[in-house]
């Protein structure tokens, strides 16, 4: 007798072995993940707030970074694309992504440009702040025009490429148009991550996953059931190009809408 437990792990043991030698591509927002551990024991005398006494730090990518890892950890060889700033934080985004032999990754460093990074601080378990320095400020023309040549050249040893958009300035309408022309014309599926409403600007992508909330978001339809999920995702899809559209539904798990399946 098998319970979901089982059944879960025999399907992340099927995709981890469908995804052995399969070479990715990760085009998208790079972030680093810095996490202060401690202890809180007493209210600082200055304002009413914690104090933390810190025990342990640490730093990982986050972002279209964490897309990476989570690709390699899943058996598969990865190629991650980004521009970062010519900080200190993008130099220790580095350094972690040097801790992950899975990952091959490229970032270009860009001196008008700040390194997002997001601080989370916890206690007994429980965040009780975050902290971001970010900029969400377009890559300049140059730069994107740059970023679209590496990519055109990582894909000719990569498989699928994955467009992961956090909203901070790396995928650009031009270099998102640019990215997905690019591996249409050298047969590669591409997989968006989608960040806001205008999905126009990923349109003939193979796949989106918006989660159930953005998909309503981007069709200004309702998306609270089944069948309000399978036509809001049929619409954007026939709107604009998409193979299909993979819809996040939380602990629903997912729809997988096309034009003539669900699954």
């Amino acid at each position: 007798m098998t319970g979901p437990q089982t059944e879960n792990t025999e399907t992340l043991q099927a995709l981890a072995a469908r995804l052995a030698g399969v070479r990715v591509l990760v085009v998208g927002d790079a972030m680093l993940d810095r996490f202060v551990y401690g202890r809180v024991e007493r209210i600082s005398p200055e304002a009413p707030i914690p104090v933390l006494s810190v025990e342990a730090e640490r730093a990982m990518p986050g972002g279209a970074g964490n897309v990476a890892r989570n690709l390699a950890a899943l058996g598969a060889g990865v190629v991650f694309l980004s521009v970062v700033g010519d900080d200190e934080t993008g130099a220790a985004l580095a350094r972690a992504f040097d801790e992950h032999p899975g990952i091959e990754a490229r970032l270009t460093r860009a001196a008008n440009r700040i390194t997002t990074v997001k601080t989370r601080f916890v206690a007994m378990s429980q965040q009780v702040l975050r902290a971001d320095r970010e900029s969400t400020a377009a890559l300049h023309a140059a730069e994107g025009a740059a970023l679209v040549a590496s990519l055109g050249a990582a894909l000719k040893s990569c498989d699928v490429l994955v467009l992961s958009d956090y909203g901070k300035g790396v995928l650009t309408p031009a270099v998102t148009a640019a990215a997905i022309a690019a591996a249409r014309a050298v047969k590669i599926p591409v997989v968006v991550d989608p960040k806001g409403r205008d999905y126009a600007r990923y349109a003939g992508a193979s796949v989106v996953t918006p989660n159930r909330k953005e998909l309503a978001e981007a069709t200004a339809t309702p998306a609270s059931n089944d069948g309000e999920i399978v036509a809001a995702a049929r619409g954007l899809a026939a709107a604009h190009g998409l193979g299909a559209v993979v819809v996040t539904r939380a602990q629903d798990g997912m729809s997988v809408v096309t034009e003539s399946d669900v699954h």
